[in-house]
């Protein structure tokens, strides 16, 4: 069996290359480490962030919106593109400040959950996830239309049930991990 290595894969030829201003869609032909030549459809995307938002004892969510993939209203974390030239931290802050109306002046501490993004599918995309804590002033006003559960195990895991974003669902699984980590300490 031969060894996996990028050096034995060899893109063949790029049939198709169809960009708009939210994604390019790939398709192309690789030739395996077997000589077999295979059919491979690809999407580039700007990296992106998601934010768990911590005020006093509290998770913030922003105000629900309906999302075309799944054809439903959905409730999830703040959550943004990196913009060309911006850092994961700039695109985190403008993401509370657009979703839950919270100025950068009004964050406490803004926390990496992961130093390297994470890739959103390996397979399809060149997409990587950014997540972040952020700790909002407790004085601070936010959008009065947030949904909220407590920072507690208990209320992550009734936050659990309702999310159906797995980004999301990734960033408050690790924001959770570290925070059981610290405790231990």
């Amino acid at each position: 069996m031969a060894e996996q290595s990028e050096s034995n894969w060899q893109i063949r030829d790029r049939f198709l290359e169809l960009r708009s201003r939210w994604l390019t869609l790939i398709g192309e032909h690789l030739q395996d480490q077997e000589g077999q030549i295979l059919e491979y459809w690809r999407i580039e995307k700007a990296d992106s962030v998601v934010v768990v938002p911590l005020q006093g004892d509290r998770i913030l969510l922003a105000v629900p919106s309906y999302r075309p993939g799944v054809g439903q209203v959905t409730l999830d974390f703040p959550g943004g593109r990196v913009a060309p030239g911006q850092t994961p931290q700039q695109a985190a802050l403008i993401t509370l400040e657009r979703e839950l109306g919270v100025a950068a002046s009004e964050i406490l501490q803004l926390s990496p959950l992961n130093s390297r993004g994470w890739a959103v599918n390996s397979s399809f995309s060149n997409q990587q996830l950014y997540g972040f804590v952020a700790e909002i002033d407790p004085g601070a006003e936010v959008l009065a239309e947030l949904a909220a559960y407590p920072g507690t195990s208990e209320g992550v895991q009734h936050l659990l049930q309702q999310l159906t974003c797995l980004q999301c669902r990734a960033v408050l699984l690790e924001w959770q991990r570290k925070k059981i980590s610290k405790e231990k300490c």
